[in-house]
């Protein structure tokens, strides 16, 4: 726990409190238009931290679903399948395991919209991925991608990926136990960065089992390769906004 958190706990108790204080010490993200982030909303994976304060769709009158590949995560645990899940004060939604290629949960009409933070990254085949969200999005529907800026990522000694590369991917249907990238990953993943990571015989032996834990970063990106990759997959490219630490694009289903 961090000094921060540690203090604020002390003086509030509370998860709540302690949230709604560190959402008033984060700035808003300028240039993000939020209308049409309203009503039945999906995250692939989450829920996020970027989504409460710095781009709030959780604010927002909506209700929301959490899909993740697994009951168990490096970044949520151990969660349950259909698991009421808070993510803003006493709104919740809905846990539902499923692979992001894939998203074989009932639907019972499409969504109004889908977010995703630092999660397409870890997905082996991010347009079939893309493919497959779109065809859960109601016509018109809108989606906030946000991938990471290389430039402050351990990845940031690796190439971008190019868009021949993703759509060879999707063509040849690559798995999600696809290790192709692994042995640039090995060499060139910056592990003085990634600390969590550990050594790097454990960050290899981690990277090895990736399919059950998706630790890896399969493809690089920036500006080009996501808005070639997003119109490639069926979706009008609305505005990008370009941080330190990431990619944020705003796209609807056409």
């Amino acid at each position: 726990m961090s000094p921060l958190k540690s203090y604020l706990y002390k003086i509030f108790g509370h998860l709540e409190i302690y949230q709604e204080i560190r959402d008033l010490m984060t700035p808003t993200l300028e240039g993000i238009d939020l209308n049409g982030f309203e009503g039945s909303g999906l995250e692939i994976g989450g829920p996020s931290k970027i989504f409460r304060k710095s781009i709030p769709v959780y604010k927002r009158d909506n209700n929301i679903d959490f899909a993740n590949f697994s009951n168990q995560t490096i970044w949520e645990g151990e969660i349950r399948n259909f698991e009421p899940v808070r993510y803003y004060k006493k709104r919740k939604g809905r846990r539902l395991i499923s692979e992001a290629t894939e998203l074989n949960f009932k639907i019972e009409k499409p969504y109004d919209f889908i977010i995703s933070s630092n999660c397409l990254e870890h997905v082996a085949n991010p347009i079939k991925a893309l493919k497959r969200w779109k065809n859960v999005l109601k016509n018109n529907g809108k989606m906030i991608l946000i991938l990471p800026n290389k430039k402050s990522s351990f990845d940031h000694l690796r190439s971008i990926t190019t868009i021949d590369h993703l759509i060879e991917d999707y063509i040849k249907d690559s798995g999600e136990d696809d290790l192709t990238h692994l042995e640039e990953i090995l060499q060139l993943h910056d592990l003085n960065i990634d600390k969590p990571a550990g050594t790097f015989q454990q960050f290899k032996v981690r990277s090895l089992n990736n399919f059950l834990n998706r630790g890896l970063h399969h493809h690089v990106f920036n500006e080009i390769n996501i808005n070639e990759m997003l119109k490639y997959s069926g979706f009008n490219v609305l505005n990008n906004v370009t941080t330190k630490i990431d990619h944020i694009f705003i796209a609807y289903k056409n």
